[in-house]
């Protein structure tokens, strides 16, 4: 049984050269071959546009060059710059925008420097402040080109266009890598970091910060808590309370439950956090299904954990506290244009698009897989024994040690960012409160550290970090940009640059750029860019608030591949899965949670239309 398991995680092969030639030979095509124009200008607009933006604003404002500036005045057009790039116009969110706001976008600032920065822009006409602002965006986007730059610009242009050029050749190795599997996952990851190395993406400090992100940290904070579930128990004890009472608990009563428990819960909670607490409930049905059988059963496995991922991934985006991408969506929203989209709006909008996805989604697991297990009441009454042998059916002291530093672990996820940053002038991170209650579990006795060494799945740690170094190489690069701006310009001439095609293209661009990088960095490449074809297209209309929401939406649906989303990573790291195994479900459910998406949006939002703005 051990030896098939090992089979299925890839990790005993070794490198397959027939299949690896094929990305490295177009990894090293994309390096050699000359910059196409269009990589080009998007090189010039990242490495150039920012200075030629902030010196046009400065000669238009001031009359002075950059050079000649004092510290308010340079502020105002660093601030002013920042927001072209988002391609937020309004004077009124502008003068919304704080030291946080600053801090956040590499902005240096002072309380009286701004105070007069507010009092400068605020004497300004709307109407002025927003066409300039527009011209600073035309600058940037249309008429700086490479004949506007001397010698030494055009090298720093052609050096952005390389490491854009190199940036769109890591994504076709990286994804037909994870296709092909012609290498074991962690070393692709790896090799991400080396090329963007040697391309000069990163440094060798960088790369090291970005592997170690606190996402990484998360991750490997979960896998930690799954361990701890594992060894204690308490894995089948609420595997018990979800399951025990039914009558019949075959699979797809199992996999309906599921899916019920997890999506409405992703509304409200991390989907990283609900990820790793079924991951071991998951492999704790299947284990005993197989004990109870006397044989493994892979698709079985298979079809429990692809179930716990995707269940994970439907709900996160129909609340402003399901995931960050939101709240990104929300503020783009609000700083481009003025519209604001409080808590219960968004809901009201988007909670429906669950009601259907849901039962579609458990069709289609349950299509897609063929498991010779269809009947787990042995699998339950398995579990009934070993509690009932472990504990005498009663929790044990370790098992109540283990739910309590989850549950306290949890609530500190829950509030990071509010409480528990006003208790302690701290900003945490989850990951480092992750690894916090991984650290409370052995300083409680309830593991030690071979324990870890041995229950972790360190591959999938090294897989996921390599994830995020491959998300923020696409965003600084401008290969992010590049490729919702290509997917744009293919999309105009179809007719779908007005109406509901406005919709359709940026939830493609987003719904394809969410399966190479996490979601929040998607929307933040990727929103400005949706939210701008709307406020060209259908300007002052409910448009605005439907893109936003709908961006928001399509950047979960990363179903394909495992470094789409850390739930994942997460329930590959079971050891039960190949790559592959989530294009069963993940590519259909991508069409139809589309297609779900665009006729809601269609119907339901257009009939429902937008307080205070006219339909488009």
């Amino acid at each position: 049984m051990e030896k098939e398991k090992q089979v299925l995680t890839g990790y005993d092969k070794f490198i397959n050269w027939k299949l690896f030639v094929i990305p490295l030979g177009l990894l090293l095509f994309m390096v050699f071959i000359p910059i196409p124009r269009s990589m080009l200008d998007v090189g010039v607009e990242y490495s150039m546009g920012p200075r030629f933006v902030r010196d046009f604003f400065g000669e238009q404002l001031f009359e002075k060059k950059t050079d000649e500036l004092n510290q308010w005045q340079i502020q105002t057009v660093r601030m002013m710059e920042k927001s072209v790039a988002m391609s937020a116009f309004s004077q009124k969110a502008f003068l919304k925008k704080g030291a946080s706001w600053c801090e956040k976008n590499g902005v240096s600032t002072a309380d009286r420097h701004l105070k007069a920065v507010q009092e400068f822009v605020g004497a300004m006409s709307p109407e002025a402040f927003k066409a300039l602002m527009i011209q600073g965006h035309e600058l940037r986007t249309q008429k700086l080109t490479m004949d506007r730059l001397d010698d030494k610009q055009k090298q720093s242009a052609l050096k952005a266009g390389f490491k854009l050029k190199v940036a769109v050749g890591i994504i076709l190795f990286v994804v037909l890598c994870f296709l092909t599997e012609a290498i074991p996952l962690p070393i692709v990851s790896l090799c991400t970091g080396i090329i963007a190395l040697m391309a000069g993406i990163v440094n060798r400090e960088t790369v090291a910060e970005m592997y170690w992100s606190d996402a990484t940290w998360f991750i490997m904070g979960s896998l930690m808590f799954a361990a701890a579930f594992v060894k204690t128990g308490v894995d089948r004890r609420i595997a018990m309370m979800m399951f025990g009472k039914l009558k019949n608990p075959s699979l797809k009563w199992i996999t309906f439950i599921m899916i019920l428990i997890i999506s409405p819960l992703t509304m409200f909670m991390s989907d990283h956090a609900l990820a790793a607490m079924f991951l071991p409930i998951g492999i704790t049905m299947y284990s005993t299904a197989c004990i109870a059988r006397g044989k493994e059963d892979p698709e079985l496995a298979k079809m429990l954990m692809i179930t716990i991922a995707m269940a994970c991934n439907l709900g996160g985006s129909l609340a402003p506290s399901g995931a960050a991408r939101n709240i990104i969506m929300m503020s783009y929203a609000e700083d481009m244009f003025g519209v604001s989209i409080g808590f219960g709006q968004w809901m009201l909008y988007c909670v429906p698009f669950l009601l259907f996805v849901m039962p579609l989604t458990w069709f289609l697991v349950n299509w897609r897989f063929k498991p010779e297990v269809t009947d787990l009441s042995h699998s339950v009454e398995v579990v009934r024994r070993e509690i009932a042998r472990q504990g005498g059916g009663k929790w044990t002291r370790q098992q109540k040690i283990s739910l309590v530093i989850f549950l306290v672990t949890l609530f500190s996820w829950v509030t990071e960012n509010n409480l528990i940053y006003q208790l302690t002038g701290i900003r945490f991170g989850i990951g480092v409160l992750a690894v916090m209650g991984a650290v409370a579990y052995v300083l409680a006795g309830v593991v030690n550290w071979r324990d870890y060494q041995t229950r972790v799945d360190w591959g999938v740690v090294w897989l996921y970090a390599g994830a995020i170094i491959f998300g923020r190489v696409l965003v600084e690069t401008g290969a992010a940009y590049w490729l919702a701006r290509t997917i744009m310009e293919i999309m105009v001439p179809l007719g779908l640059g007005t109406g509901l095609g406005v919709l359709l293209s940026g939830n493609l661009i987003t719904g394809i750029l969410t399966q190479l990088m996490a979601d929040g960095p998607a929307c933040a490449a990727v929103g400005p860019v949706t939210l701008a074809m709307a406020g060209i297209a259908h300007p002052g209309t409910s448009m605005i608030p439907f893109v936003a929401m709908s961006t928001a939406i399509a950047s979960s649906l990363a179903y394909c591949l495992v470094i789409g989303t850390p739930p994942n990573a997460i329930v590959y790291a079971s050891g039960y899965l190949e790559a592959k195994d989530f294009l069963r479900v993940g590519v259909i459910l991508w069409f139809t949670n589309m297609a779900v998406l665009m006729l809601m949006a269609a119907t339901y939002w257009r009939w429902m239309g937008w307080a205070g703005l006219p339909s488009f």
